[in-house]
């Protein structure tokens, strides 16, 4: 019964992170000028509006059935570039706003942990807030890297010098390839960066 309780947690708690996540691209486009995501009606955290069937369902089922980190992604906001008052680093701008987001409830949630009475240490309350915490700091992590169509990508266009435009075909072409191996090979063994910053967040280990 335990352990169904925290699956369930855990698929709520991604659930909520990744819809976070986009709501606060959706805002700080906003924010600039572009309503393209208040006028789809995507500025709310009610994840029903943010769901994406593979994403969101499918693939936190499969990465739970595999036995492995459970992961999943939501309906990206949709904005427009065009709509921004700052054209030149408006999209940098509202690609941090997601990891920034993570970030934000990582800390949040490891000052909770880290300064939790003793009342809750033999509760499940202290596990249930380290998921919270592993999992922003996941989101946070995985989406600065530079690679389409995570938020990096958009962090390392908007700083590259135009005459590297062989850079960006090579990222827009082969893309999916580069995030498939970066999935399975190379974000692994970013493992113990994870673990280090939980510790660094909570005190404790992950």
């Amino acid at each position: 019964m335990e352990s169904i309780l925290i699956t369930v947690f855990w698929i709520v708690a991604l659930l909520y992170s990744v819809v976070i996540h986009e709501v606060s691209h959706g805002a700080v486009a906003y924010s600039l000028g572009d309503p393209t995501a208040k006028n789809l009606g995507r500025l709310t955290l009610n994840p029903l509006k943010h769901l994406d069937m593979f994403g969101s369902v499918m693939l936190p089922l499969i990465s739970f059935f595999l036995g492995g980190f459970i992961f999943g992604y939501a309906k990206p906001v949709p904005y427009n570039p065009l709509n921004l008052s700052d054209r030149k680093y408006g999209p940098a701008k509202v690609a941090i706003a997601g990891p920034a987001s993570n970030i934000f409830l990582a800390v949040l949630f490891g000052i909770t942990l880290r300064f939790l009475p003793d009342i809750f240490s033999s509760s499940l309350v202290p596990e249930l807030l380290g998921i919270v915490v592993m999992l922003n700091l996941f989101l946070a992590v995985f989406n600065l890297f530079p690679i389409p169509p995570l938020d990096g990508h958009w962090l390392l266009l908007t700083f590259l010098p135009a005459r590297f435009t062989e850079v960006r075909t090579f990222l827009y072409k082969y893309g999916l390839l580069l995030l498939f191996v970066f999935l399975f090979f190379i974000f692994p063994l970013l493992m113990p960066l994870l673990r280090g910053l939980f510790r660094l967040l909570t005190g404790i280990g992950f």
